[in-house]
C-alpha cells in the first residue's frame, strides 16, 4: 500500500493505492489541485477507481466531482451527504474495496452530520473529526460539538492506540500522530468530559470561513453556476421546518401543501424515491421555472431533497422571491424513509 498526502499545505488529500491492483482512491481533493493529482497518477502508472470526502467542506471546493467526470472514478460520501451525483453512499462498518486493501468506515458525525473516518492498515484517516492536538470546529453545517465528543471518544480512541491519525487540515506544521498521542496530548480532549468538550466548542469565538456560502453551497448541491445567486446563512436560519410526520400530517391533495422536490430526476425515480404528488423541479432549475408554482404561491409549500440541506436553500430562494408559507422538510428523504412514510418511485 503506498499512502502520500498530496497538497504540502494546511488542507490535506491523500492517495491511497493498491500496488498490486494498481487502483488508487483519493481522499478529500481539492478542485484547485485536480492537474496535480492526474499527472501524479500518470506518473505512478495508478487508476484512479474512488475519490471519497469524509465530509461536506466549507473552506474550500472538492474536487471529486471533476474528477468524476475527467476519469469515471466513483464519488463516496456518507449517506447523510447532501451532495447529489455521488455514486456510492456508506454507513457505519461498511468496507470499501480497493484491490486488495480494505477500507472500513466510521460515521463519525459531530463536525458536520455526514462526517466519517476511513481505517486502512494501521492507519484512519479522520477528515475534520479529529485533528492533530485539535479537533474540528462543530459551530456551523449542522455541526454537533455532543456527538464529535461521542464519535472520538467512542469510535476513534477505540482503536489500537498504535493507529495512526491523518486528517484533513493541519494549521502546525504535523503530518500525523496517533490515536494513543490524541488521547494523551489532545488539549481539547485529555481529561475532558462531554460536558466540557461542549462547553469549550460552544465558546471558541472562530470567524466562519472565508466566502463559506461561494464554497459549501456548490459542495452541497454539486451546482457550479455563476448565475444561479445562493442564499445567505442569515437567510437560510430563517427557514421554517417540518418533520416527515409534520408534513405527512397535513394531507396531500386540493386541501394538501405543494410537495417541491428539488433534486434531480434520476434521484427522483432512485432508491429513496419521491413523495407521493410531489412535484419535481431540480434546484439547478428553479429560479427559471419558477413560473411553474405561480398557482400554489397562496398556498403551503414544502420544500424537500435528499438530506434537508439543498431544500432549504430551496425554500430560502423562494422566500426571497415573494412566497410567503415556504417550509422545508427537515431530514430530507432520508427521514422520510426511516420514518417508513408512502414512497412512490
Amino acid at each position: 500500500m503506498l499512502v502520500k498526502e498530496l497538497n504540502r499545505g494546511k488542507c490535506k488529500t491523500y492517495l491511497v493505492a493498491c500496488e498490486t491492483s494498481g487502483n488508487a482512491a483519493l481522499i478529500d481533493p481539492l478542485r484547485d489541485h485536480i492537474d496535480r493529482y492526474l499527472a501524479l497518477l500518470a506518473y505512478h502508472g495508478y487508476k484512479l477507481a474512488i475519490v471519497i470526502d469524509t465530509h461536506t467542506h466549507a473552506d474550500h471546493r472538492t474536487g471529486s466531482f471533476d474528477l468524476n467526470e475527467l476519469t469515471g472514478a466513483e464519488v463516496v460520501m456518507h449517506r447523510e451527504a447532501p451532495a447529489p451525483r455521488v455514486g456510492r453512499h456508506v454507513g457505519d462498518g461498511d468496507t470499501l474495496f480497493l484491490g486488495e486493501l480494505a477500507l472500513g468506515i466510521l460515521a463519525t458525525p459531530g463536525h458536520t452530520p455526514d462526517s466519517m473516518s476511513i481505517v486502512v492498515d494501521g492507519r484512519v484517516f479522520t477528515g475534520d473529526t479529529l485533528l492533530i492536538r485539535g479537533t474540528g470546529r462543530a459551530d456551523f453545517a449542522g455541526g454537533d460539538a455532543g456527538a464529535q465528543y461521542d464519535s472520538i471518544t467512542g469510535k476513534l480512541f477505540a482503536l489500537p492506540d498504535s493507529t495512526i491519525v491523518l486528517p484533513a487540515h493541519d494549521y502546525r506544521g504535523n503530518t500525523e500522530s496517533t490515536i494513543g498521542e490524541e488521547k494523551r496530548l489532545n488539549p481539547r480532549l485529555a481529561g475532558k468530559s462531554r460536558a466540557d468538550y461542549v462547553a469549550l466548542m460552544e465558546n471558541l469565538g472562530l470567524p466562519l470561513p472565508t466566502q463559506i456560502q461561494e464554497v459549501l453551497q456548490p459542495n452541497q448541491t454539486a451546482i457550479d453556476d455563476d448565475a444561479l445567486k445562493f442564499p445567505t446563512l442569515a437567510q437560510l436560519s430563517e427557514v421554517r421546518q417540518l418533520t416527515p410526520q409534520e408534513v405527512q400530517a397535513l394531507g396531500s391533495g386540493p386541501a394538501g401543501p405543494t410537495i417541491l422536490d428539488v433534486r434531480e430526476p434520476d434521484e427522483f425515480t432512485g432508491p429513496l424515491g419521491h413523495i407521493p404528488g410531489s412535484q419535481l423541479i431540480p434546484l439547478k432549475e428553479l429560479a427559471r421555472r419558477v413560473d411553474e408554482l405561480e398557482p400554489s404561491k397562496q398556498r403551503r409549500l414544502i420544500a424537500v431533497c435528499r438530506s434537508g440541506v439543498r431544500s432549504t436553500t430551496a425554500a430560502a430562494i423562494l422566500t426571497s422571491m415573494g412566497f410567503e408559507q415556504v417550509f422545508n422538510m427537515k431530514g430530507g428523504m432520508l427521514a422520510w424513509n426511516d420514518a417508513k412514510l408512502p414512497v412512490k418511485r
